[in-house]
């Protein structure tokens, strides 16, 4: 069976790990609390405990799970990379507003993230014909701004020039590199309330990750974006 690792394994993560599984891969995830550790392991899947922000600290992990399962094929960055403070504005702030420190938590802290996921994974995976799949999920800020989001929408941005730039490095290893960028809030045990039909489907987001890791060498798609409601 292929072998997937997540990064990033509660609520899209947590998910993802289900819809793998229930379509015959054997999954691994990475993640630092103890109590969501314990979650994927509730899910049947192998947990490995490390900071996704670390690349030292996640080629370990890779290298586990590489020896615990026998081999990987794919893994997905679901990570939300930022440093999310009550005091201040969600996404960084308008620029009138925000600080150096706000864009820091926010560009800095995403691109960083973005950057430690695709140069260890890209390490960990073979390099040959089936050198398997490097899957970055982003938001619609990666595709365009909102107001007061500047921070946020810059390190979206970083994460898509760096997938950019790895897709073109790593394809002639036979490793494809793809940004899902998913357009909506995803439905999650912290949307409650509101109306199902106005957040993105979870599993059409799973979809997408088993299309972009079935894809062979002479078509692969380096950026895909999942469209939500509305």
């Amino acid at each position: 069976m292929p072998v997937a690792c997540i990064l990033g394994a509660r609520h899209l993560g947590g998910a993802l790990l289900d819809d793998l599984i229930a379509h015959g891969w054997t999954a691994a995830a990475v993640a630092r609390s103890p109590d969501t550790l314990e979650a994927i392991r509730a899910r049947g899947a192998t947990a490995v405990g490390a900071d996704a922000a670390d690349p030292a600290s996640l080629e370990r992990a890779f290298a586990g799970v590489r020896s615990a399962l026998g081999g990987l094929d794919l893994v997905v960055n679901a990570v939300r990379a930022n440093a999310e403070r009550e005091d201040r504005p969600d996404g960084g702030g308008t620029l009138l507003e925000a600080t150096v420190q706000d864009h820091r938590d926010w560009a800095t802290a995403i691109a960083d993230q973005g950057f430690a996921f695709l140069s260890s994974a890209a390490r960990a995976l073979d390099h040959g014909d089936v050198g398997g799949t490097l899957i970055q999920v982003t938001g619609g800020s990666a595709l365009a701004a909102s107001p007061g989001a500047g921070p946020w929408a810059a390190g979206a941005f970083s994460q898509r020039a760096l997938v950019q730039a790895a897709a073109a490095e790593l394809r002639p290893m036979g490793i494809h590199v793809a940004l899902l960028v998913v357009r909506g809030e995803i439905e999650s045990d912290e949307t409650g309330g509101r109306p199902r039909d106005a957040l993105v489907d979870p599993a059409a987001v799973g979809a997408a990750v088993r299309f972009l890791a079935a894809q062979g060498a002479r078509a692969r798609t380096h950026e895909l974006v999942l469209e939500g409601p509305g």
